[in-house]
């Protein structure tokens, strides 16, 4: 079956195919098993096609942004995964970028460009409102997804529409970000949509100011943050008027540990990982933190981590994580 659908793969993308690729080295936790076959899609064909053949063969397909809220099963993804490549980044000022402080920039921004890869652009062009994403991890699209944020600010502050691919249907399509009901992490993005571009709206602002914003941010992340372990960012969404961190550590569960992954010890809404970890870990971890956490304050925390493979898991398809 793998051999079959690399054959299909190979002749109908212009991206690179690799079968039984380990998908721990596309997330940032470095955990996960392989998937049957994964696709760096270099072009808008490219995506169709691996939908198409998706499609006849019978097997799920996974898109892949940085990996930085992915959790993959130990046993992998039974499917195709998807890596967007580099025709899918970069950024481009659209229409003029003059004007006094405060006047407003469209920016065009692939779905595959790095959040703070990007934020670091525009602030070079001295265009704010977009410097929290220097503390996201992940791509453009999955940002857009997600409506990740961060400090105050979140996508949904700054987008204008997304330019998507749907999967399902082969036809692309400019969504407005007014139709997405962006809330707190959360759109109605379908899942078969795939952000190829998205257009973002920001302002003149002096650079000084951006610098000194995205320094404070860089240093806040350092300070209060494991950033030097891997880990998948923030596991849990906060709950109305409270924060998942807070409600972690009430419940005793802050350096709780499975295996080799453990709630951090510098902030409890990560976990991270040392040598020798499992997916199955980081998983036990979730769930005994949730249960815990349920037991002591009566809340049942909601995951932002998507999980894939997972005998709980359905082996369907999962679009834009980021």
């Amino acid at each position: 079956m793998t051999a079959a659908l690399v054959e299909q793969l190979s002749a109908a993308v212009s991206g690179e195919v690799r079968a039984d690729e380990p998908l721990a080295g596309y997330t940032t936790l470095k955990v996960g098993g392989p998937a049957q076959a994964l696709v760096r899609a270099e072009s808008v064909d490219d995506l169709l096609a691996v939908a198409e053949i998706s499609r006849r063969s019978g097997v799920p397909w996974l898109i892949v942004g940085r990996g930085s809220n992915l959790l993959v099963a130990d046993r992998g993804w039974p499917g195709v995964a998807v890596a967007l490549g580099r025709a899918f980044r970069g950024a481009e000022r659209a229409g003029s970028d003059g004007g006094s402080l405060g006047a407003a920039v469209e920016v065009l921004a692939g779905g595959a460009e790095p959040m703070p890869i990007l934020a670091n652009t525009v602030a070079g062009w001295h265009l704010g409102g977009l410097a929290f994403g220097v503390a996201i991890p992940g791509s453009v699209g999955g940002a857009v997804r997600m409506n990740a944020g961060a400090h105050g600010s979140q996508m949904r502050d700054v987008l204008v529409e997304a330019e998507v691919i749907r999967l399902t249907t082969g036809v692309p399509e400019c969504i407005p970000a007014v139709d997405l009901d962006m809330s707190y992490r959360q759109t109605t993005l379908p899942s078969d949509a795939v952000v190829v571009r998205a257009r973002l709206r920001l302002h003149r602002a002096s650079h000084a100011t951006l610098t000194g914003d995205m320094s404070e941010m860089r240093q806040w992340r350092r300070d209060h943050q494991p950033i030097n372990e891997p880990s998948c960012g923030s596991v849990f969404r906060n709950p109305p008027g409270d924060s998942a961190g807070r409600l972690i550590e009430a419940a005793g569960m802050k350096g709780h540990r499975v295996g080799a992954a453990e709630v951090s010890r510098v902030h409890a809404n990560f976990i991270t990982v040392g040598p020798g970890a499992r997916a199955a870990d980081v998983y036990a971890v979730i769930h005994e933190v949730t249960d815990a956490v349920e037991r002591q304050s009566g809340v049942r925390l909601q995951t932002e981590v998507v999980t894939v493979g997972f005998s709980s898991d359905h082996p369907t398809h999962v679009g834009g994580v980021s």
